[in-house]
């Protein structure tokens, strides 16, 4: 069973489930703006993730700055209850796999906890190529 926390009105999000689709995969989608995770299952894939609350917040269209979330003095039950009245705050899309789980952004990172392979190519909706026709990861070549 795969599970991905997703906004359809984000680029990366909806990359993200085209990448766990080309793997013939059809998971679970929750949209997280309109049913928000609990506390308790946020805790949980915080842990699962080995991060802070911290994060996993989202700053850009968000309410991070009118609410002062920078501030380093805020407790994770704190941000936590800011995500719960805010859930755009959450950032996404958080995938969870039996291999893992993952705050996908990169879209790709999705690839490192898929438990089946690509089954072809991926060109993400920006024209990168992400997975070449036989299934494989395209690597991408960094200047120096």
């Amino acid at each position: 069973m795969i599970t991905i926390y997703h906004n359809p009105a984000c680029g990366t999000s909806r990359n993200t489930l085209a990448l766990i689709r080309n793997s013939g995969e059809e998971p679970q989608v929750i949209e997280y703006l309109k049913t928000p995770p609990s506390r308790e299952t946020l805790k949980r894939l915080v842990a699962d993730m080995g991060c802070t609350v911290r994060d996993i917040l989202r700053e850009k269209g968000t309410p991070y700055a009118a609410l002062g979330l920078g501030d380093a003095h805020w407790t994770d039950e704190q941000l936590l209850d800011f995500i719960g009245q805010h859930p755009i705050l959450m950032n996404r899309p958080i995938v969870v796999t039996p291999l893992g789980t993952c705050l996908c952004r990169p879209s790709e990172r999705v690839l490192d906890i898929l438990p089946r392979p690509q089954q072809g190519a991926f060109i993400k909706e920006d024209g990168e190529r992400v997975v070449d026709e036989k299934g494989a990861r395209v690597q991408v070549r960094r200047c120096r």
